[in-house]
């Protein structure tokens, strides 16, 4: 089955972090779709992290790397669509994207964003 999933989830499982097995336990054997800005938006999750962490650079690109080599189909939302679901869920365009491609997918949105999944229509958080 194909589940869209975002940076958010993405990088608890690439950091390390609380939910992140969770996550990786419910995403296996599953078909990873996500925007293209999927990898401008770890690098840059990345990129805060080594600011607050410059030690852990070495670590943080490893992490960075096996987390943009992830067989994630990434999928180029029309801005113009996007831009129309972000003005009328309050959410910001590249959050709108995520949506936008679950719901012409009509399949899960899998996001630690409670503003996000509160708009794909799901309170439920990994």
């Amino acid at each position: 089955m194909a589940v869209v999933v975002d940076a958010s989830a993405v990088a608890a499982i690439m950091f390390g972090e609380p939910e992140g097995a969770t996550l990786a336990a419910h995403l296996a054997d599953e078909t990873l779709l996500a925007p293209t800005l999927i990898d401008y938006e770890l690098t840059n999750l990345t990129l805060k992290k080594a600011r607050l962490q410059p030690e852990m650079v070495p670590q943080l690109l490893l992490a960075l790397r096996e987390a943009l080599s992830l067989p994630i189909s990434r999928i180029q939302a029309p801005g113009t669509d996007v831009f129309v679901l972000a003005t009328t869920t309050g959410l910001t365009a590249y959050d709108a994207s995520y949506l936008w491609i679950a719901q012409t997918r009509d399949v899960e949105l899998v996001t630690l964003d409670r503003r996000l999944a509160r708009a794909a229509g799901s309170e439920e958080r990994l």
